[in-house]
């Protein structure tokens, strides 16, 4: 997570969207960065609302906008998929190595997921909360120019590129037809958000928990 004050923009760290990258541009710039442990570093929307936003607000004001990047939803698997295929998690119980993709991606899809395959979910840790806190700026991951054009208007001046950094091994992932049907009908609102997002960061945000349940 990054803040900027005099900007008044907070910038989320979705896991698997290029943080790392992120952090490492932009950290010079910013005037607070968490990047340990995950558990804050990856803080999500709710988890910001909670313990970060109150703070935020006192010093910066209630004018406070949140910026997030999503991936496509397929490509977000791949990268999880692959990160869990390094070499140092050989072994481990939520390692890749003995599984293919689809196998990954069908185990994603159960309701008890195992170690793996348990990552998360991109529509959830974008969720608005139920008292309007919400992600205001949300960029495609696939369209970093998008992103770069928002934040140097933002910050008031040019931004230095960012280099792929943590990257895991590129590799053929496969997925049959079938398997991606039942996916995008199974995570639906994965595939919406992210379909929903325009150039200028502008997206249709998926509604509060308190308007999901009803």
């Amino acid at each position: 997570m990054l803040v900027f004050s005099k900007a008044k923009l907070v910038f989320l760290s979705v896991p698997k969207t290029g943080t790392t990258a992120h952090e490492a541009a932009l950290a010079p710039l910013a005037s607070m960065v968490i990047s340990d442990p995950p558990e804050l570093k990856h803080a999500p929307v709710f988890r910001y609302n909670r313990f970060f936003r109150p703070a935020l607000e006192k010093f910066l004001g209630p004018e406070i906008e949140v910026l997030a990047v999503m991936r496509e939803p397929i490509s977000w698997l791949g990268s999880w998929y692959r990160y869990r295929r390094r070499p140092y998690m050989k072994g481990r119980t939520n390692a890749t190595h003995d599984i293919s993709f689809e196998e990954f991606v069908l185990s994603y899809m159960k309701g008890r997921k195992p170690g793996f395959a348990n990552v998360g979910s991109q529509a959830k840790f974008l969720e608005p909360q139920r008292n309007g806190t919400a992600v205001t700026h949300l960029f495609r991951y696939e369209d970093p120019d998008g992103l770069a054009r928002f934040l140097s208007a933002r910050l008031g001046r040019d931004l230095p590129g960012t280099e792929r950094q943590n990257e895991s091994p590129r590799m053929p992932l496969d997925l049959s037809k079938a398997t991606e049907a039942r996916l995008r009908r199974k995570c639906g609102a994965e595939f919406d958000l992210w379909e929903g997002i325009g150039s200028d960061g502008a997206y249709r945000p998926l509604p509060a928990p308190e308007a999901t349940s009803r």
